[in-house]
């Protein structure tokens, strides 16, 4: 997993909770803890995806386009992080003699394959409006 899709999620969350659901980038990447030039990437992303869409100049930044209650963590993962549970690099060598070395490779491929798609069957179940409505739990009565 990688942290782009936290920064995604975190994003979407934060523009579904604004009354205006508008935001300059400096503002969630306060928000987030994060650099502008990591959100703008991120955001960047999200409007390919249809997410979100932007307004240059004065008064600029991104708003939501989707609604919250339809878009589900899954088609932010799908969006931003699709992959991410394979490693770069996975232990094996298919030309050693060993049934471990020869094969470990094509069978850690198949785990994080299946992995990915638990993942993505979790992440389907949860949109940004349920995100935010356990944001909204934590605060103090």
């Amino acid at each position: 997993m990688n942290s782009e899709f936290t920064i995604a999620v975190h994003s979407l969350v934060l523009l579904a909770y604004l009354p205006e659901r508008m935001a300059t980038s400096e503002t969630i990447a306060v928000n987030v803890g994060t650099h502008p030039a990591r959100v703008r990437k991120v955001m960047s992303c999200l409007r390919r995806g249809g997410y979100v869409d932007t307004r240059e100049g004065s008064g600029g930044g991104y708003w939501l386009t989707a609604q919250p209650a339809e878009v589900t963590l899954k088609d932010i993962y799908r969006v931003i992080a699709i992959g991410s549970l394979m490693p770069n690099w996975c232990s094996g060598n298919p030309d050693a003699d060993c049934i471990v070395g020869s094969n470990m490779k094509e069978v850690m491929y198949g785990i994080f394959c299946a992995a990915e798609q638990r993942l993505e069957s979790y992440f389907a179940g949860i949109t940004i409006a349920d995100v935010l409505a356990q944001i909204r739990e934590c605060e103090p009565k």
